[in-house]
């Protein structure tokens, strides 16, 4: 990724963190490796992908921002040049005839193997490394996010996977699939590939922390008279009972039926009333409120 993860999301340093998420999910709905092929497209996805991955979490964000780790989430080191180190008194694995014999460490280290040659300086020797992990982006659905499921995507080689939403999943949620991230080194183990989700807006639904908040039209006579009006939950439809003289934004609470919490939990829901008039006010309707009024007229908008 670019030496700027700010650049890479097309933002300054001042940036909020509602900026960069908005910059990432116009990015990623432009240049998804499954929406454009594009391969100047795929590299900026990834960089944009990298740069959120170190940009979402605002703790992260501050220790890049002071220089104490680096774009790609490192920490930053301490000496500039490693033969410095290598060859100061305080290493544990100073070598007195230099830097080369450093190599059986660094295969001690990282698991790597001497090879050719059959013994420790006979020949070249190759190394078994694990692969790199791979960081992609998967939008979903909310209500995939809130049930869970599954759904298909298309890795850069061509393979499709089958990729299981845990329910509950939420906005910034990474998913691990072991071993398919980028291919190791001799006989080393490939990489993870790692998905971070972003949630679609859904027009009917908000959600916050594992409550959500819905909106309920009502009629004029359902307010006025109560009654039970049919409300959509996240696991389907149930009857909700609407008070008698209802006004529009006026909160009801359906316990448990909100999000489930990884501790198993779930939140409530928070259906909103809105009182919506009919398509068209007849004669007879305008007759009855007219009436009404002369002797019962109210002024909502005065002061309580």
């Amino acid at each position: 990724m670019a030496d700027d993860p700010y650049k890479a999301l097309g933002l300054g340093k001042n940036a909020s963190q509602d900026d960069i998420k908005r910059a990432y999910r116009r990015i990623a709905k432009t240049d998804h490796p499954d929406l454009n092929p594009d391969p100047a497209a795929h590299e900026r996805f990834k960089a944009a992908s990298s740069a959120y991955d170190l940009l979402k979490d605002p703790e992260q964000r501050a220790r890049f921002d002071r220089g104490e780790i680096d774009a790609q989430g490192q920490e930053q080191p301490q000496r500039h040049y490693y033969r410095e180190y290598a060859e100061s008194g305080d290493n544990p694995y100073r070598q007195p005839h230099g830097f080369d014999d450093l190599s059986d460490v660094f295969s001690d280290l990282f698991g790597g193997r001497a090879g050719g040659g059959g013994g420790r300086r006979g020949g070249a020797r190759s190394f078994d490394m694990r692969g790199p992990d791979q960081r992609f982006t998967l939008e979903i659905d909310f209500m995939t996010a809130a049930r869970g499921g599954s759904t298909r995507i298309t890795m850069p080689d061509g393979s499709v996977l089958e990729v299981k939403i845990p329910e509950g999943a939420h906005d910034g949620q990474v998913i691990r699939l072991r071993g398919k991230g980028g291919p190791g080194m001799g006989n080393g183990e490939p990489g993870d590939a790692l998905l971070t989700l972003i949630v679609a807006e859904d027009p009917d639904w908000k959600r916050d922390g594992n409550d959500v908040e819905t909106t309920l039209p009502i009629t004029i006579d359902e307010a006025v008279l109560g009654g039970k009006v049919e409300a959509q939950t996240i696991d389907g439809p149930v009857m909700l009972t609407v008070p008698r003289g209802a006004s529009s934004g006026q909160k009801l609470r359906l316990k448990g039926r909100g999000i489930r919490g990884a501790d198993g939990r779930r939140g409530d829901q928070h259906v909103v009333l809105k009182i919506v008039m009919p398509p068209r006010v007849d004669d007879e309707l305008a007759r009855f409120i007219e009436e009404w009024r002369q002797n019962h007229a109210y002024d909502p908008r005065r002061g309580k």
